[in-house]
């Protein structure tokens, strides 16, 4: 395995991300089939890398993404704009009036407590970034030396949006490659977005290919599984305990299976109970293992935790730290992450660093 050769300053972005930004809506402490009043937030697996890494980490970030041009699109760009993320690459798509040709998603998402999970319900159908197109972003504009970004971040929610997705995520990832930037892809992989084009056979079809273009794999075993048709060996059917071994075997058969891989990452849960988990991580970098065990966590709302793992690790490695200072950084921020309500953590970068030099992933009260 090659070791990540991340740009120098003086791109316009630290990092750029490609994929779908919803509208949250949170009933808080309720259900959603009961509610009578919701929270707004926004989110989406990509959008959120983007969103920790300028938040909490302070680096200049995008998001390319498309809105049906409504109040609901400019809702969601609100949001972004509050960010601190740049909003110059959004593409706005004129709206039809009542949402059949063009529309924008929204995720009903339960926070869960206790024995009771977290659940979510989207509607995503017909969304404007599901019908992006090849040529529907410069690339070679956005990555060449007119902009430039140190760092390029998508996965697998996009790609399962649509047929067309996966070419403009292929596109977009050559054209980073092109020009020296590192592309790091997150599986996530989502049953309801695959259920109707194919399942896991097209699942896996489509990130079999999407990963040989790749630096940075990140997943978990559900993902690695599911998208890859790698497994993971040992595990007990509720995860109540984790087979480091196997999770160590896993990933080296992933970056055996594709050598371009400089670095494989996955976060290590178990769900105790929708409150309190077993957090931490493993990664797989030029041929060693970096292993953060698991510690107890208490959870307010776990959605977003893995993004923001994803985000702590990526700084880690834009910011030239070793890789295990930056696998920790991962694992601090996703845990403080998943104390806040939304998608997107809430922590600055002297509680993430406060966290990791603790030992312990509690937020300090």
């Amino acid at each position: 395995m090659n070791s990540i050769q991340v740009k120098p300053a003086g791109c316009r972005w630290d990092s750029l991300s490609l994929g779908e930004v919803m509208l949250r809506l949170d009933p808080g402490e309720g259900r959603v089939h009961t509610a009578r009043r919701f929270t707004a937030w926004e989110g989406g697996g990509e959008y959120n890398v983007a969103r920790g890494l300028r938040r909490c980490f302070g680096l200049r970030t995008a998001v390319a993404t498309a809105f049906a041009d409504n109040a609901v699109g400019r809702l969601v760009e609100d949001f972004i704009l509050q960010g601190g993320v740049d909003t110059s690459l959004i593409r706005w798509i004129a709206y039809d009036g009542v949402g059949r040709e063009v529309r924008n998603g929204l995720n009903f998402t339960e926070r869960g407590f206790g024995t009771r999970a977290a659940a979510g319900c989207s509607d995503r159908g017909h969304t404007a970034i599901s019908q992006v197109r090849r040529g529907d972003f410069d690339w070679e504009e956005i990555f060449g030396p007119k902009n430039g970004s140190r760092w390029f971040h998508t996965g697998g929610i996009f790609a399962a949006l649509s047929e067309s997705t996966v070419e403009v995520a292929a596109d977009a990832m050559d054209a980073a490659r092109k020009h020296g930037t590192p592309v790091s892809y997150d599986l996530n992989y989502r049953a309801s977005l695959w259920k109707s084009i194919g399942g896991k056979a097209r699942a896996q079809e489509v990130n079999r290919e999407l990963v040989q273009k790749v630096d940075l794999l990140l997943g978990n075993e559900e993902d690695f599984s599911a998208m890859l048709g790698v497994s993971l060996e040992g595990v007990t059917e509720d995860f109540s305990e984790l087979p480091i071994a196997g999770y160590e075997k896993m990933l080296r058969e992933v970056a055996s299976a594709y050598p371009n891989l400089k670095l494989v990452a996955t976060t290590l849960r178990t769900a105790h109970t929708a409150s309190r988990n077993a957090w931490g991580a493993m990664a797989l970098y030029e041929h060693e293992i970096v292993h953060v065990p698991q510690r107890d966590i208490e959870i307010l709302d776990r959605v977003g935790g893995g993004d923001s793992f994803a985000s702590g690790l990526i700084y880690g490695l834009l910011a030239g730290k070793p890789i295990e200072w930056a696998v920790q950084c991962g694992v601090a921020h996703g845990a403080l992450a998943m104390t806040t309500p939304g998608d997107t953590g809430m922590a600055t970068l002297a509680e993430v660093e406060r966290c990791m030099k603790s030992g312990s992933a509690r937020i300090d009260r």
